[in-house]
């Protein structure tokens, strides 16, 4: 989100084995010219990954236009013709244009403390009201006795 829009580049990849698999190669910005995969033997580094992407409020794919707004696996598999297996790259050799997003927690922000003062806070002012509402009660109750 700290670069703006654009496109996971999704494409088919053959093991030395004969299988064929999808590899997420990364990130690719929309103004920027689409590459195609790297020819010859490339090695891909990265991790087998199951992406829930897909919910209530997700478009269709637009497979006329080859946009797909989730990863998909079965239906991707299906029109690339490949085992519905995705392998989330780390590094791809050859991509310049295309950066890789892993699977890692790096970027997972830390925001703990942040919570943490956010909840207290609330509780010892919740407290405090409570105290006053009280307090502000019980001194109604003895001006109306006397």
């Amino acid at each position: 989100k700290k670069v703006g829009p654009g496109y996971l580049i999704v494409s088919p990849f053959r093991t030395e084995e004969g299988r064929t698999v999808l590899v997420d190669r990364g990130f690719v910005r929309i103004e920027t010219p689409l590459t195609p995969p790297p020819a010859g033997t490339v090695t891909v580094t990265g991790n087998l990954h199951w992406p829930d992407d897909r919910t209530s409020s997700t478009p269709e794919n637009d497979l006329d236009e080859n946009i797909w707004f989730a990863r998909d696996i079965p239906q991707m598999a299906g029109i690339l013709e490949t085992e519905p297996t995705l392998v989330v790259a780390r590094d791809v050799p050859g991509s310049l244009a295309v950066t890789p997003l892993p699977v890692t927690t790096e970027n997972i922000p830390n925001d703990h403390l942040q919570y943490a003062v956010t909840w207290f806070s609330l509780a010892v002012i919740w407290v405090v009201m409570t105290g006053y509402y009280i307090y502000r009660s019980r001194i109604g109750l003895r001006g109306k006795d006397a």
